[in-house]
């Protein structure tokens, strides 16, 4: 295996270039040098001659660098020409010759129009596909629900407490937190606003029906589907990678009996529950702002609170809860159902769930104050 060599030859106005010897990546260094000590001598040179006679060896990195050199020639404007090919190596030369020739196809520019229809077209058909999946996840857990009343011992009671225990006890400091400080919100505004009319006692009013109607129960399950609705998407999103739940078919084992109607009933029974509590704390928040900033002693804020609501009040925040803790179940248990086998997918999926679940109950609230007061509550 001989050196590599490089000459250059004047001829007139051009310059004659003999590779010479074996260019191969074995010596891929000496002839990178031989092809930067050249380049001063070409960048000069009217016209180069490229005579390949006296090569011994060559291959990819070889002929790639030699026709670098007559590209370098042609780029300048000049006229580069190649001789004493031989036979073996002409195939190689050639192809080489043509590496990055092609210029890449222009990319289309779409139709605005039909890219708008299109996204408005994939848009109505991932809606219709939420939509499926949630009535088919509705109708499964009725038809489980249907199940367990027939046979009562079949109700998971362990699960069920430890889920209550979870999305119920454990959320209890937040959510008092949260209501308490939203109401004291409310308060102070009201205060500093009904100043100016002198109608300071009419804050007591929109603090008592605000939180009894819809506050209470619309900021709690928020707080829920942030909570326990990404739990739940998470957990179950878990075991769908870990193949649990395809471990617990081949047992003969429903899922949506075994893991999600235990956490759909904790959702329902805890969340009018902690509705409750939140109401509350949210008039106690109410009442602190109404004595330190107000001016209205406890007995007068409570005098006021009850002439200011009902059990109407009451009943119409209640009685939502139930409806939207459903609502949240079933969502974050089909999202959960819907991940695949990466945590892109898990990450992906969590997200949705907690947008489509407060979504979901926002809209759930405005159907149900249109429908009360339709009918007078």
């Amino acid at each position: 295996m001989s050196s590599p060599l490089l000459t250059a030859t004047a001829t007139g106005d051009g310059i004659e270039l003999r590779p010479v010897g074996s260019w191969t990546a074995a010596h891929v260094k000496s002839l990178e040098a031989l092809s930067d000590g050249v380049a001063a001598e070409l960048d000069r040179s009217r016209s180069v001659k490229l005579d390949l006679a006296g090569l011994s060896e060559l291959d990819t990195l070889g002929a790639w660098l030699i026709e670098k050199l007559s590209r370098r020639v042609l780029a300048a404007g000049h006229r580069a020409d190649v001789t004493g090919i031989a036979d073996d190596y002409a195939g190689l030369i050639e192809e080489m010759h043509q590496v990055n020739r092609h210029s890449s196809a222009p990319i289309a520019t779409p139709n605005p129009v039909l890219a708008r229809l299109g996204d408005l077209g994939r848009s109505a058909s991932n809606a219709t596909e939420d939509v499926a999946v949630f009535l088919q996840m509705l109708g499964s857990l009725f038809l489980v629900l249907v199940g367990m009343l027939r046979r009562p011992r079949s109700l998971r009671i362990t699960s069920l407490v430890y889920q209550l225990y979870k999305v119920g006890w454990q959320a209890i400091p937040i959510m008092v937190l949260i209501t308490f400080l939203i109401g004291a919100i409310i308060a102070q505004q009201g205060f500093f606003h009904f100043r100016r009319f002198g109608a300071e006692s009419y804050t007591v009013d929109m603090v008592g029906i605000l939180v009894l109607r819809e506050l209470g129960v619309l900021i709690v399950a928020i707080m829920v589907a942030g909570r326990s609705g990404s739990a739940y998407t998470a957990e179950l999103g878990s075991m769908k990678m870990r193949e649990e739940i395809d471990a617990l078919l081949t047992m003969g084992l429903d899922p949506v009996e075994v893991l999600i109607l235990p956490r759909v009933v904790a959702l329902v029974i805890a969340l009018p529950i902690l509705s409750f509590i939140g109401s509350v704390a949210a008039l106690y928040g109410g009442g602190l702002i109404a004595q330190f900033y107000g001016d209205m002693g406890p007995p007068i804020y409570i005098a006021r609170l009850h002439e200011a609501i009902s059990v109407t009040h009451f009943e119409v925040g209640i009685i939502k809860a139930p409806f939207m803790a459903l609502v949240i179940g079933v969502v974050a248990c089909s999202e959960g159902l819907r991940v695949k086998g990466s945590a892109e997918s898990l990450g992906r999926q969590t997200t949705t769930s907690v947008v489509k679940s407060i979504f979901l109950v926002i809209v759930l609230d405005g159907l149900f104050a249109v429908f009360f007061a339709s009918i007078g509550m």
